[in-house]
């Protein structure tokens, strides 16, 4: 490996860097906790029944096209090159060439939603479907509840967009702000459109227009609105004009098609995934498609927090490695990432896995069954807790040499190593079983990654004595927890509170020095 001999980033810039950082970190961990308290209020509502199944899955198809066309995909292929148009033309030039790529992702929207609402009743009862396991009332409700979700497909198609052309225009603070802006909405929904009989809070009790679980769609196409809104004064401070033309001549218009294509398959590919999740559990009983995504919804809370929150950090101090060369300071950041999130996520599935059914039943108020349901869903998607995490550095790391084939490669093999577990555990373990296989398909995407980074880089998996201890530190955090949890005094709740504490106290003992890493980042 060679190391470039250009000067090291001044500390002023990375300062500026890490204070972008903790912003968007702020605003990320707002969204999850309003998103959890969304879920709160809808599981108080509906519990784990067969409406919120419904709609669950109706949720799928709908959130594809989002994905593929104005969500992930479209945004990390415009905001580049619309970086590039301000640079090199102006800031009116940036505008048409949004104004473009807007345009034709909202006429494609359209389009696809009018034929998704046009095939809804096949989509959703076909054996390949969303859920061709429900009873025939159940799927009427799906294709009912996913023609109203297209609406805010049809928003969200703008505003996913305006969030890009914010970001190219170096503006971070309305776009951070818009999902928490979404849960709103839907919290909105489950408080006053869904109850039949109004939301008692304290002493005050909120009135309804009782529309049932329709009224959580509604909560979702207003949270769409919202999620737009926030970001219009954006628009306005940066001087935005609208051109209304389609073009397919304009050269960055050709240049961002071409961008997307490896990443629309990857997006694509992840996104199937929770399709045939649904396909399967909805032959499973009644809550299982719910049960998933409470237990998604619980894995996802330290993922974010741990891996996302650090990979979203460490991107832009991978590219400008990468940009100057630097590849021993390229392997030293991966290496340092790896092992700060393995230190801080292993403990962390452990005790969250142990501690985890006391919480579910307090919050959601389920059935005792029915929390078992979601415990063991939650506990199954966090034993893939480490992989999601070092997924997110692993990815980062190849997107960072401006390389998107090989992440897409890995996330084709991971999907179809999902499908073959998934229709082998379905069965005998259930809605566990489905979340079992996508803990092992992205634990081995995630490893697949990073062993090939490490052919170049071979500092990232020589972690040694550190990676021992982090092993250790874990496992006797998990023996404390599990002590404790078995005294089962009055109260569970009390217990696992206790058990998480002390095994959370016993884990930070063994990982200081990666505690400490964290700055270095």
């Amino acid at each position: 490996m060679t190391t470039s001999s250009a000067p090291a980033s001044p500390p002023r810039r990375l300062t500026q860097v890490a204070r972008a950082s903790l912003l968007l970190s702020v605003f990320f961990a707002l969204d999850k906790a309003l998103g959890l308290l969304r879920q709160i209020l809808i599981g108080r509502q509906f519990g784990v029944s067969a409406e919120l199944d419904a709609f669950n899955a109706a949720n799928n198809i709908p959130d594809l096209l989002f994905a593929l066309i104005s969500g992930g995909a479209l945004t990390v292929a415009l905001i580049p090159v619309l970086s590039e148009t301000l640079q090199l033309s102006g800031r009116p030039a940036l505008w048409q060439l949004f104004s473009r790529v807007a345009n034709w992702a909202f006429v494609i929207t359209a389009v696809l939603a009018v034929v998704v609402a046009c095939l809804a009743n096949s989509l959703v009862r076909a054996e390949l479907g969303i859920a061709p396991g429900f009873h025939p009332e159940a799927q009427d409700l799906v294709v009912q509840l996913m023609r109203l979700n297209l609406i805010a497909t049809l928003i969200f198609s703008i505003s996913g967009l305006v969030m890009a052309g914010l970001q190219a225009n170096q503006h971070f603070l309305l776009p951070a702000m818009a999902p928490a802006l979404y849960n709103l909405g839907l919290i909105f929904g489950a408080l006053i459109l869904a109850p039949a009989h109004g939301t008692r809070l304290g002493p005050v009790t909120l009135p309804s227009a009782d529309l049932g679980i329709q009224g959580l769609v509604y909560g979702v196409i207003l949270g769409a609105a919202l999620h737009l809104a926030v970001q219009i004064p954006g628009l306005f401070r940066y001087r935005f004009r609208w051109t209304p033309r389609l073009g397919v001549v304009d050269p960055g218009l050709r240049k961002v098609a071409r961008l997307m294509g490896p990443r629309i398959l990857t997006i694509g590919a992840f996104n199937l995934v929770f399709v045939i999740q649904d396909n399967l559990a909805s032959r499973l009983p009644v809550g299982s498609v719910t049960a998933l995504v409470y237990g998604w919804l619980i894995m996802q809370l330290p993922q974010t927090l741990i891996g996302t929150a650090i990979g979203m950090a460490l991107l832009p101090t991978l590219s400008e490695h990468f940009a100057r060369r630097q590849e021993a300071e390229f392997a030293g950041s991966l290496a340092r990432a790896a092992r700060t999130i393995f230190a801080l996520s292993f403990p962390a599935a452990l005790l969250l896995a142990l501690t985890i059914e006391p919480f579910i039943q307090t919050l959601f108020a389920f059935e005792p069954s029915d929390t078992a349901l979601v415990a063991w869903a939650a506990r199954a998607y966090l034993a893939g807790l480490v992989g999601h995490c070092l997924l997110e550095i692993g990815s980062r790391g190849f997107y960072a040499r401006q390389n998107a084939r090989l992440p897409l490669a890995a996330s084709l093999l991971s999907g179809t190593v999902f499908v073959l577990a998934a229709l082998l555990l379905f069965r005998p373990l259930g809605a566990a079983g489905i979340a079992l296989s996508n803990s092992l398909a992205y634990t081995l995407e995630a490893a697949l990654l990073l062993g090939l980074l490490a052919r170049r880089y071979p500092a990232i998996l020589r972690q040694g004595r550190g990676f021992l201890r982090i092993l250790v530190g874990g496992a006797v955090a998990a023996a404390v927890a599990a002590g404790i949890m078995v005294l089962q005094p009055a109260s569970p709740l009390l217990t696992s509170l206790a058990a998480l504490a002390a095994g959370g106290l016993v884990a930070l003992v063994f990982i200081r020095p990666e505690i400490r890493t964290l700055a270095q980042l």
